[in-house]
Protein backbone atom coordinates (compact mmCIF):
# COMPACT_ATOMS: atom_id res chain seq x y z
CA UNK A 1 0.00 0.00 0.00
CA UNK A 2 1.24 3.47 -0.90
CA UNK A 3 -0.14 7.01 -0.93
CA UNK A 4 0.59 9.20 -3.96
CA UNK A 5 -0.10 12.93 -4.10
CA UNK A 6 -0.49 14.48 -7.56
CA UNK A 7 0.88 18.02 -7.61
CA UNK A 8 -0.15 18.92 -4.05
CA UNK A 9 -0.44 22.62 -3.34
CA UNK A 10 -0.96 22.96 0.42
CA UNK A 11 2.15 22.23 2.48
CA UNK A 12 0.25 21.66 5.73
CA UNK A 13 -1.86 18.90 4.19
CA UNK A 14 1.23 17.16 2.81
CA UNK A 15 2.86 17.39 6.24
CA UNK A 16 -0.22 15.82 7.83
CA UNK A 17 -0.20 13.00 5.27
CA UNK A 18 3.53 12.41 5.83
CA UNK A 19 2.86 12.13 9.56
CA UNK A 20 0.03 9.65 8.90
CA UNK A 21 2.24 7.63 6.57
CA UNK A 22 5.16 7.56 9.00
CA UNK A 23 2.97 6.37 11.86
CA UNK A 24 1.39 3.61 9.77
CA UNK A 25 4.48 2.59 7.80
CA UNK A 26 3.07 3.51 4.38
CA UNK A 27 5.37 4.99 1.70
CA UNK A 28 4.41 8.26 0.01
CA UNK A 29 4.98 9.37 -3.59
CA UNK A 30 5.02 13.12 -4.27
CA UNK A 31 4.37 13.91 -7.93
CA UNK A 32 5.74 17.32 -8.84
CA UNK A 33 5.43 20.14 -9.45
CA UNK A 34 4.22 21.01 -5.98
CA UNK A 35 2.72 24.37 -5.06
CA UNK A 36 5.33 25.00 -2.36
CA UNK A 37 8.97 24.31 -1.56
CA UNK A 38 9.55 20.91 0.05
CA UNK A 39 11.33 22.77 2.85
CA UNK A 40 8.21 24.87 3.60
CA UNK A 41 7.73 25.59 7.32
CA UNK A 42 4.03 24.67 7.13
CA UNK A 43 4.98 21.17 5.95
CA UNK A 44 7.39 20.76 8.85
CA UNK A 45 4.91 22.15 11.37
CA UNK A 46 2.08 19.82 10.26
CA UNK A 47 4.36 16.79 9.98
CA UNK A 48 6.07 17.54 13.29
CA UNK A 49 9.09 15.28 13.79
CA UNK A 50 7.25 12.38 12.15
CA UNK A 51 7.55 13.64 8.57
CA UNK A 52 11.31 13.08 8.56
CA UNK A 53 10.64 9.39 9.29
CA UNK A 54 8.24 8.94 6.36
CA UNK A 55 9.44 7.01 3.33
CA UNK A 56 9.06 9.62 0.59
CA UNK A 57 9.81 9.33 -3.11
CA UNK A 58 9.65 12.49 -5.19
CA UNK A 59 8.85 12.24 -8.90
CA UNK A 60 9.63 15.04 -11.38
CA UNK A 61 6.26 14.61 -13.07
CA UNK A 62 3.41 12.19 -13.81
CA UNK A 63 5.40 10.29 -16.45
CA UNK A 64 8.24 9.64 -14.01
CA UNK A 65 5.79 8.39 -11.40
CA UNK A 66 3.84 6.23 -13.84
CA UNK A 67 7.04 4.59 -15.14
CA UNK A 68 7.61 3.07 -11.69
CA UNK A 69 4.05 1.94 -10.93
CA UNK A 70 3.75 -1.75 -10.13
CA UNK A 71 0.35 -1.96 -8.42
CA UNK A 72 -3.10 -0.61 -9.19
CA UNK A 73 -3.65 3.12 -9.14
CA UNK A 74 -6.71 3.79 -6.97
CA UNK A 75 -7.81 7.38 -7.47
CA UNK A 76 -9.78 9.02 -4.67
CA UNK A 77 -12.16 11.38 -6.41
CA UNK A 78 -15.49 13.06 -5.85
CA UNK A 79 -16.26 11.70 -9.34
CA UNK A 80 -15.31 8.14 -8.40
CA UNK A 81 -17.48 5.33 -9.75
CA UNK A 82 -17.16 3.09 -6.67
CA UNK A 83 -18.10 4.03 -3.11
CA UNK A 84 -15.33 3.52 -0.56
CA UNK A 85 -17.46 1.04 1.39
CA UNK A 86 -17.87 -1.08 -1.79
CA UNK A 87 -14.27 -0.86 -3.02
CA UNK A 88 -12.03 -3.93 -2.75
CA UNK A 89 -8.41 -3.04 -2.02
CA UNK A 90 -5.26 -5.03 -2.75
CA UNK A 91 -1.93 -5.06 -0.89
CA UNK A 92 0.00 -3.29 -3.65
CA UNK A 93 -2.55 -0.54 -4.34
CA UNK A 94 -1.42 3.06 -4.70
CA UNK A 95 -3.97 5.48 -3.24
CA UNK A 96 -3.73 8.55 -5.46
CA UNK A 97 -5.05 11.95 -4.39
CA UNK A 98 -5.12 15.09 -6.52
CA UNK A 99 -4.22 18.62 -5.61
CA UNK A 100 -6.52 20.52 -3.30
CA UNK A 101 -7.29 23.20 -5.89
CA UNK A 102 -7.56 21.22 -9.12
CA UNK A 103 -7.80 17.48 -8.41
CA UNK A 104 -6.15 15.54 -11.24
CA UNK A 105 -6.26 16.11 -14.99
CA UNK A 106 -8.61 13.95 -17.07
CA UNK A 107 -5.70 11.88 -18.43
CA UNK A 108 -4.72 10.86 -14.88
CA UNK A 109 -8.36 10.18 -14.01
CA UNK A 110 -8.63 7.95 -17.09
CA UNK A 111 -5.39 6.10 -16.21
CA UNK A 112 -6.63 5.04 -12.75
CA UNK A 113 -7.42 1.35 -12.40
CA UNK A 114 -10.12 2.10 -9.83
CA UNK A 115 -11.86 5.39 -9.01
CA UNK A 116 -13.21 5.58 -5.47
CA UNK A 117 -15.39 8.20 -3.81
CA UNK A 118 -15.95 8.73 -0.12
CA UNK A 119 -19.71 9.03 0.46
CA UNK A 120 -20.85 12.33 1.96
CA UNK A 121 -24.15 13.93 2.82
CA UNK A 122 -25.94 15.69 -0.05
CA UNK A 123 -24.91 19.29 -0.56
CA UNK A 124 -21.30 18.84 0.53
CA UNK A 125 -18.61 19.16 -2.13
CA UNK A 126 -15.43 17.57 -0.78
CA UNK A 127 -13.30 16.63 2.20
CA UNK A 128 -9.83 17.91 3.05
CA UNK A 129 -7.22 15.86 1.16
CA UNK A 130 -5.44 14.74 4.34
CA UNK A 131 -8.74 13.61 5.89
CA UNK A 132 -9.63 11.77 2.66
CA UNK A 133 -6.24 10.04 2.67
CA UNK A 134 -6.71 8.92 6.27
CA UNK A 135 -10.25 7.61 5.72
CA UNK A 136 -9.34 5.67 2.57
CA UNK A 137 -6.04 4.38 3.95
CA UNK A 138 -7.78 3.14 7.09
CA UNK A 139 -10.28 1.15 5.03
CA UNK A 140 -7.59 -0.19 2.69
CA UNK A 141 -5.38 -1.30 5.61
CA UNK A 142 -8.38 -2.91 7.32
CA UNK A 143 -9.25 -4.92 4.22
CA UNK A 144 -5.68 -6.00 3.50
CA UNK A 145 -4.79 -6.60 7.15
CA UNK A 146 -2.01 -4.06 6.74
CA UNK A 147 -2.26 -2.28 10.09
CA UNK A 148 1.07 -2.16 11.99
CA UNK A 149 1.48 -4.66 14.81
Amino acid sequence: MRIALHQPDIAGNVGTILRLAACLGVPVDLIEPMGFAFSDRALARAGMDYAAQAEVTRHADWAAFEAGVTGRIVLLSTMGAVRLDAAEFQLDDILLLGSESAGVPQSVHDRADLRVMIPMRPGFRSLNVAISAAIALGEALRQTKGWPE
